[in-house]
């Protein structure tokens, strides 16, 4: 018999309310839910292609018939296309021009933005959301339009930047085999410093304001709060921009393709990507384009994880 009811304990034991669901469970199901959606686009959009254009790049079209110009089959190559790619001294030359062009532009644009994303961010800054709309428009411009905007102001005859620089006395071609490249970072540069800027802005944004207002009480200038303060905070998202960036870099594609036929400096092999665009779409080639994707995309991995490896350990030195 039970001390307080008085009735058999069996009898108390099934009078207790039973235990609702695991809300482990529950909460495990509702997660997948929101996260299968994602996987899935995920394998179609980006999976899927991946591993096709790694398929493509070990295979080799063979033609049988006399010449050549019998039915067409595709057979395992194996890296012959790797390495047909690695022999290629255009598609060489265009990694190591656009690794030039990375290490000028990118800390150029880096800095730019910085000291933009200081002022704009400054307690004596007036009209701060004109120029910060001002500074990120450039960036709504495609990269297609911005590069035939810029193409007007290169071309000799048209250019009014040309023309004022002849009646100086100074003989400029922006398209010129020497200049063509710089032509091109500038185009980047306008394009992409804006949003460099925002993503700057929005790190000082989210650092609690109080900071800033206690170095000012210990004495601290404007140049001060900004180098010891305002400088160490935003290295997270430095490297953030810089990351895509490098990326952004050996990509680079759309600003040469349009400016290619304004001048003979630019050939179907002055970037690695355009190399790859030129061997799939004009030389009908697409296990070798989709073996040059594939060198691109892991020489990008490569640069990417080496930088964030070396900030990560000057960061773990200073600590």
């Amino acid at each position: 018999m039970s001390e307080h009811s008085g009735l058999p304990a069996g009898a108390a034991t099934a009078r207790r309310p039973r235990r609702a669901g695991r809300p482990g469970g529950r909460n495990a199901r509702a997660a997948a839910g929101f996260v299968l959606p994602f996987l899935a686009v995920f394998a179609l959009c980006y999976l899927a292609p991946v591993c096709y254009a790694v398929w493509t790049s070990l295979r080799r079209t063979r033609r049988t018939g006399p010449l050549g110009l019998g039915t067409e089959h595709d057979t395992f190559a194996g890296l012959a296309n790797y390495a047909q790619a690695l022999a290629d001294d255009r598609f060489l030359t265009g990694f190591g021009r656009v690794l030039l062009f990375g290490a000028v532009q990118i800390p150029l644009m880096t800095v730019l933005a910085t000291a933009l994303a200081l002022l704009l961010e400054s307690a004596a800054a007036r009209w701060v959301t004109f120029f910060r709309s001002a500074f990120f428009l450039p960036y709504g411009v495609p990269g297609v339009i911005a590069s035939i905007l810029w193409g007007f102001l290169y071309v000799p005859g048209l250019s009014p930047l040309v023309r004022i620089a002849q009646e100086v006395g100074w003989n400029v071609d922006f398209l010129s085999r020497g200049s063509v490249l710089w032509a091109v970072a500038n185009i980047v540069t306008w394009q992409f410093t804006g949003y460099t800027m925002l993503v700057l802005i929005a790190q000082l944004k989210s650092v609690p304001g109080e900071l800033y207002e206690a170095a000012r009480i210990d004495g601290a200038s404007a140049w001060q709060v900004a180098r010891y303060v305002k400088l160490p905070l935003l290295r997270p998202a430095l490297v953030l921009t810089t990351v895509f960036s490098i990326i952004g870099t050996l990509q680079l594609f759309a600003e040469p393709m349009v400016l290619r036929p304004l001048t003979s400096s630019i050939d179907s092999g002055y970037t690695p990507n355009l190399h790859a665009y030129s061997e799939a779409f004009v030389g009908n080639n697409q296990h070798r384009a989709a073996a040059e994707a594939v060198l691109l995309a892991l020489v990008a991995c490569a640069a990417s994880f080496g930088f964030l490896r070396l900030v990560g350990g000057r960061g773990k030195e200073r600590g």
